[in-house]
């Protein structure tokens, strides 16, 4: 794989990239950096085709404490245009991330704090470390939620959850993030990344047509009724049945073994 500033992309199991956040002493901030790192490994992984999952973490005790924002506070005298103009293009290189058609998992191993929780957010799942703190405190700092997070944080949680975090800021701990569903499943530290490449092993392992042609259906939200759902699978159904690893399953269901499927 490629090297990057800021940002590592390793290769840890057969069909799963892992991909962390390398700049700790910043508390894995989004710096300029970073991002153009990121977008290229994004890049990269979307052109794999033997890629079945990706996992997202942060190096030492952050996940991602969020946008770099030293250059707002420094640029007071900024037009509005110049800043929207900065933002768009800062945005859609972080959630880049939703245009990969395979699953992506956060795992929040500490701190994911207002982009930072953005990101952890557009991913498909998410799972915490004990003791890992998650919020969109925005306001508290002046300023209004970005990087989708109206969208994608009552996406995830629910319309009352996320007018409770967005509108009071508040920061809460991985527990309470379960409560919320928010993560699917808080680990303890000592086994966490152990615990969450487990997971993304498992997903990697299932149908690789099957699990991009359900994710697709689940963008957004999924399906806006029953009967655009119905038309989707009618069709999305089908071309799974037509392929090898349709007859790999069955047949292996059947011999009680682990199937091995090849993606054709």
């Amino acid at each position: 794989m490629t090297a990057y500033r800021h940002l590592r992309v390793e290769r840890p199991a057969e069909g799963v990239a892992l991909v962390t956040l390398d700049n700790p002493e910043l508390r894995n901030a989004m710096s300029d950096e970073m991002t153009s790192s990121w977008v290229a490994a994004m890049a990269e992984l979307a052109a794999d085709r033997s890629l079945r999952a990706v996992v997202v973490t942060g190096e030492g005790s952050a996940f991602s404490s969020g946008g770099n924002t030293s250059w707002i506070a420094s640029e007071p005298d900024a037009t509005v245009d110049e800043l929207r103009r900065r933002m768009l293009p800062f945005y859609r290189s972080w959630l880049s991330v939703r245009t990969l058609e395979v699953p992506t998992i956060a795992a929040v191993n500490g701190a994911a704090i207002g982009a930072g929780l953005c990101l952890a957010l557009a991913c498909d799942l998410r799972y915490a470390a004990a003791g890992a703190k998650l919020g969109v405190p925005f306001v508290k700092l002046g300023m209004h939620a970005g990087m989708g997070g109206t969208h994608l944080l009552p996406e995830v949680v629910g319309e009352a959850h996320a007018r409770d975090l967005l509108l009071t800021g508040r920061v809460v701990e991985a527990d309470e993030a379960l409560a919320m569903g928010m993560v699917s499943a808080v680990f303890e530290r000592e086994r966490f990344l152990e615990e969450v490449l487990s997971v993304a092993a498992g997903i990697a392992a299932n149908a690789p047509i099957a699990t991009r042609l359900t994710k697709l259906a689940l963008v957004d939200g999924g399906h806006a009724d029953l009967e655009t759902a119905l038309q989707w699978e009618a069709l999305a159904q089908p071309v799974t049945l037509a392929t090898e690893d349709l007859q790999e399953g069955i047949a292996a269901s059947r011999e009680r073994r682990t199937p091995q499927f090849r993606g054709r």
